[in-house]
């Protein structure tokens, strides 16, 4: 009972952060469906920036598909089991592992917010797509419209580029993965040129075709007394957050989430 009213507790929240759609736009607001997920394992691979080469990436902390490693591919994580109370969520999700004086603390679960921010209708993600969001080499802030920390307060939801003081609450860290596809190729050179961000409702022309919106939420409980300077990324400053993921989705859940919930305008939350 308790778990179910944080849920809806996080959605409401989140989704009272959303900009509403332009005047004549389908009202977007809160149109969402929702996957948690727990914590599956970590470890120094990358199966994006470093496939096939395990060990030569910084801290990941995994989240929903138990398989993933530096050698995952679409069939194999197709195969696997996941963490995601979804049972067809077997997409492999990844962010730096949280460290607190040097020390991972691990989430103490995941909740991945699907989105449609676009006025045109939304195509699921083709099998395999890869995508990566925010900047694993930055040491000064990102824009808060694709990365940002804030506290389990809803009260007082305050997004900061730099690790909050959130006074014995949960600290949060939200990666938000960009919406438009250039509808050619899985994945890119620097894994970020075949994907962009709708603006105004609308997808840039050079990405035409719309996807879902990811919100990928990590919740930590910091140990007691945790200060702000004592938190920092495997990938090194705080502003280095960013996340990696790869559609290993079963297709026709993806299909009829996308379709059913996004497509028809409905907040599905943890629901269908």
């Amino acid at each position: 009972m308790r778990a179910a009213l944080r849920l809806t507790m996080l959605a409401a929240a989140f989704a009272a952060l959303v900009v509403p759609s332009a005047q004549g736009s389908p009202p977007l607001s809160g149109v969402n469906f929702i996957s948690v997920c727990g914590f599956s394992h970590r470890g120094p691979d990358d199966p994006i920036v470093y496939p096939g080469m395990p060990g030569l990436s910084h801290d990941h902390t995994f989240v929903g598909n138990t398989s993933t490693n530096a050698n995952s591919t679409p069939a194999t994580l197709r195969a696997s089991t996941t963490t995601c109370k979804r049972p067809g969520d077997t997409a492999a999700y990844w962010a730096p592992t949280l460290l607190v004086s040097g020390a991972p603390v691990l989430p103490a679960d995941a909740i991945v917010y699907y989105r449609r921010l676009t006025d045109a209708k939304l195509k699921p993600f083709p099998v395999g797509l890869k995508m990566v969001a925010g900047n694993s080499h930055a040491f000064a802030p990102q824009s808060i419209l694709v990365t940002y920390y804030d506290c389990g307060n809803f009260s007082d939801v305050q997004r900061s580029n730099s690790i909050p003081d959130c006074g014995g609450s949960d600290l949060r860290l939200t990666v938000n993965f960009p919406d438009c596809w250039n509808g050619k190729t899985l994945d890119s050179r620097d894994h970020k040129s075949h994907m962009a961000y709708s603006r105004g409702g609308k997808c840039p022309k050079s990405h035409p075709v719309a996807v879902p919106s990811i919100s990928l939420v990590y919740r930590y409980s910091l140990p007691d007394g945790t200060k702000p300077a004592d938190v920092y990324l495997a990938s090194g400053s705080p502003y280095s957050a960013h996340a990696d993921f790869i559609n290993s989705w079963d297709p026709k859940a993806l299909t009829k989430l996308v379709n059913g919930c996004l497509n028809r305008l409905r907040h599905c939350g943890t629901g269908s």
